[in-house]
């Protein structure tokens, strides 16, 4: 009983769910179209895609933004503002700071578009192909931001930013 019952419950839907070929044809194929779709605007991204995510190349696509004014962090905030759209930044803001406390450069600027199980709907794919879509127009006008606040430990949690222009997107 409680809460517990219904975790195991939970569980053993999502395994039954994982093993179904049908559903899983269908995420995979979710996933594919919608890297399709970029991949014909030529916005770039991490080939081939994952059934359980996309992650869009951010250092390539905006290489006008450097990696000390995080420009995996600068599109996740833009794809938010122009679309609602939630993803995490994996770059230079949770894997750039050492130890020591320097900032090293990861070779990868990523923004992660995940994809929970039975969450979306084809119409939600299709609505956030046409915000990257969208966002793609802008491109060359996205501006890097700035780390005000750091904590640290774990900073892409709880890290405070700024427009380093003054704008996250130029007029």
């Amino acid at each position: 009983g409680g809460l517990a019952g219904y975790d195991l419950e939970a569980i053993a839907v999502g395994l039954r769910e994982a093993l179904d070929e049908d559903y899983l044809h269908y995420r995979i194929r979710s996933v594919e179209y919608l890297a399709e779709k970029l991949a014909a605007a030529g916005i770039p991204m991490v080939q081939p895609s994952g059934g359980h995510a996309l992650y869009l190349d951010a250092k390539a696509w905006l290489p006008h933004i450097p990696q000390h004014e995080f420009p995996a962090w600068a599109l996740s905030c833009v794809l938010y503002l122009e679309g609602g759209v939630r993803s995490v930044e994996i770059g230079s803001v949770m894997f750039g700071l050492q130890p020591d406390g320097t900032e090293k450069p990861p070779a990868n600027e990523l923004v992660r578009l995940a994809f929970p199980r039975r969450v979306y709907t084809q119409s939600h794919v299709d609505y956030l192909a046409e915000v990257l879509l969208y966002v793609n127009t802008l491109k060359e006008r996205i501006r890097g931001v700035r780390l005000v606040k750091s904590p640290p430990t774990l900073r892409h949690f709880t890290a405070e930013f700024e427009p380093a222009h003054g704008t996250l997107i130029a007029g």
